[in-house]
């Protein structure tokens, strides 16, 4: 299992949100390139980061701080956060980012979604974001009309070979990510799936190693101290 050590993006700082909430917003770095340059010393080889400026207004406010990381470490960067268009997706695959993820524009726009698939493949992953049995949209601030297992489903009909799931109810609360949900994808689904959402100990790791999970995502537990990188990444393997 690949672990994704996580950076979140507002106005060129490293930051963690409460549940999704930007009134709840902790700065970690204002430059978020010694971060990234942290994880790669402590052996990770993978950066998951999420633009939430972009997922709020579906713009790239924070080009030139991805940028600025990609060039500067050998990690494969997937990236979140407001991409909403074949022009989105091409300027952020264009400066060096791995793989882009889509959420909202999963469900909103299909033929976005498609167009994407076709032509980028495996560099398109989708966000799954679940908030009470739902994938929500919209930088989790509204609920659509799917349940996670059949828009799940959906996904992997279409080819999207992806999804990072998470467990809204989780993020940042460092009460331990939701195996139950995991255990189910991972025995439904033949994908690549990447758990995130309150992946705060070495035990999730564990457990979430032993279903074969291809990612887990490790944000707020790293910034508190709660998990240690280099040892989570040592287990995982």
């Amino acid at each position: 299992m690949n672990i994704f050590p996580a950076i979140d993006l507002y106005e060129g700082a490293a930051v963690r949100l409460f549940k999704g909430d930007y009134n709840q917003m902790t700065v970690y770095d204002k430059n978020p390139l010694n971060i990234a340059k942290k994880f790669e010393d402590c052996g990770a080889e993978f950066l998951h980061m999420v633009d939430l400026e972009g997922a709020k207004t579906g713009l790239t406010p924070n080009l030139e701080t991805i940028k600025n990381i990609v060039e500067n470490t050998s990690l494969f960067v997937e990236l979140g956060g407001g991409i909403r268009s074949m022009e989105t997706i091409k300027k952020y695959l264009s400066i060096g980012v791995s793989r882009v993820i889509l959420g909202t524009a999963a469900i909103t726009d299909e033929t976005l979604l498609d167009e994407a698939i076709a032509k980028y493949g495996e560099k398109i992953a989708v966000g799954v974001d679940i908030k009470d049995g739902y994938v929500a949209i919209k930088g989790w601030t509204e609920k659509s009309a799917f349940t996670f297992e059949a828009f799940c489903k959906k996904m992997q009909d279409k080819g999207v070979k992806t999804l990072i799931c998470t467990d809204i109810s989780k993020d940042g609360a460092m009460k331990g990510t939701n195996r139950e949900l995991y255990k189910q994808l991972s025995e439904q689904l033949d994908l690549d799936i990447i758990a995130s959402g309150g992946v705060s100990s070495i035990d999730d790791i564990k457990a979430l190693r032993e279903m074969n999970l291809y990612g887990a995502i490790i944000g707020k537990a790293y910034y508190t101290g709660a998990i240690d990188l280099k040892e989570a990444i040592e287990v995982a393997e």
